[in-house]
């Protein structure tokens, strides 16, 4: 999947008019390669926002009732979100300068792409071709998958591989449901799966009678390969993902609310929509019903540096690879109070700070407890692969340790753990 470079999105994007390839550079050079980024807030129609992204409570339905609560901030994106009615910006990331957004990160992307995502992703890609997200929820969302990307070209997108993190920052409650469903139970049959199908004007059609949910817990994650069932709980949840927002539902009916037929057919070829077979062949079947599950996906934090006095400590969160590919990772950088440490990485990142105060470089980098839609905060950031090379200085200047979470794009550690590599330390 991961080896073909992007073809255009179907959704349109801003066209970023009067800025040129003069004025990004010159951001570049007065960022020193560290660019802070908006906020990128991203309503759901089809769920209920769990009210713990920060965002003021007034906000929420900022984008009108019709759209849905904001359930969504998304981090380094150049991924536009695939939502019906959508802003023409909508999931896009912005670049600030001072008081105000400059253009959006796929602009700058696209005008100097080496020197920001770095020569080997920018060779293969031409774009920044992952991009991270919280998502935070009353209660769960429907049985879904997303598409590999044999499938997802049919429809001219991109697949989507994804992963998990539950930051204990933003779990200190777990909702109504803090269990997460994947794939089917072993046994299960393609025709259960059609039969469900059948059922789904007929109210819950009962996917989730063959599938089994395990409890979340703060501070681990799950590894989550396209075409693998998935009906995540209600835990804030960090996810680094491909840049894609393919997906189809495949439970009618989630905490009561019915959930349409077109969300089960978005990402299907028009004359398939109703072909029951096309639709349940969509799943990677073994791994759906593989029963070490568990074992194949689930990850807990592993210290790579820093640690035992050291003042820091910088854990994988995110590792692993999926279908033998190295698509994204992501790690917990945690910084003692007073203290100052260089961060060297093999590539460029976004970065979301989680808790605490301080500086990355010559930037502030602060935690705020409240955000109102369209303020510009000093949270997020993206550093290009020219400075995380260099190596970049995070500064504690506050008084409880400063935690940050940063993920990765393609092939960038060569080091990277694997998934059950947690059991060895």
């Amino acid at each position: 999947m991961a080896k073909k470079k992007s073809s255009k999105s179907s959704l349109a994007i801003p066209a970023d008019l009067k800025v040129t390839s003069d004025k990004v550079r010159q951001v570049l050079e007065s960022s020193e390669g560290i660019l802070r980024l908006a906020p990128t807030w991203v309503p759901r129609s089809f769920l209920m926002p769990g009210k713990r992204l920060k965002l003021a409570p007034q906000d929420y339905y900022a984008l009108g009732g019709h759209r849905g609560g904001i359930d969504e901030r998304w981090f380094g994106s150049t991924t536009p979100a695939a939502n019906e009615n959508r802003e023409i910006d909508e999931g896009l990331s912005y670049v600030v300068l001072g008081k105000r957004r400059v253009f959006t990160l796929s602009k700058a992307i696209e005008e100097e792409g080496k020197r920001i995502v770095g020569p080997a992703i920018w060779e293969k890609y031409e774009r920044w071709p992952v991009y991270s997200k919280f998502f935070d929820n009353l209660g769960p969302i429907p049985h879904h998958m997303h598409q590999n990307a044999e499938q997802a070209a049919k429809v001219g997108q991109q697949g989507k591989p994804e992963s998990y993190y539950f930051p204990p920052q933003l779990n200190a409650i777990g909702n109504n449901f803090p269990y997460t469903f994947f794939g089917l139970e072993p046994g299960t049959t393609k025709e259960d799966i059609i039969e469900c199908l059948r059922r789904w004007n007929k109210g819950d059609n009962g996917i989730l009678n063959y599938s089994k949910a395990y409890r979340l817990q703060p501070g681990t994650g799950w590894l989550v390969p396209p075409c693998v069932l998935h009906a995540p709980g209600s835990l804030v949840t960090y996810e680094p993902q491909w840049g894609s927002d393919v997906f189809g539902m495949y439970q009618s009916m989630v905490e009561g609310r019915v959930v349409p037929w077109s969300l089960l057919v978005k990402d299907v070829p028009r004359d398939k929509h109703k072909d029951l077979e096309y639709i349940v062949n969509q799943l990677d079947w073994e791994a759906n019903v593989n029963p070490k599950f568990k074992d194949s996906h689930y990850l807990e934090p592993i210290v790579d540096s820093g640690g035992d006095g050291a003042g820091y400590v910088d854990r994988w969160v995110v590792y692993g690879k999926i279908n033998g590919e190295q698509l994204f990772s992501a790690k917990e950088l945690t910084v003692e109070p007073g203290q100052t440490v260089t961060i060297k990485d093999n590539g460029a990142y976004g970065l979301i700070a989680m808790q605490g105060t301080g500086k990355i470089g010559k930037h502030p980098l602060n935690t705020p407890a409240m955000i109102r839609f369209g303020e510009l905060t000093e949270d997020e950031y993206f550093v290009t692969h020219e400075a995380a090379t260099a190596g970049v200085v995070f500064t504690n200047t506050g008084l409880e340790p400063l935690v940050t979470l940063r993920y990765f794009g393609p092939e960038v550690h060569p080091n990277l753990p694997n998934v059950g590599d947690h059991k060895k330390k």
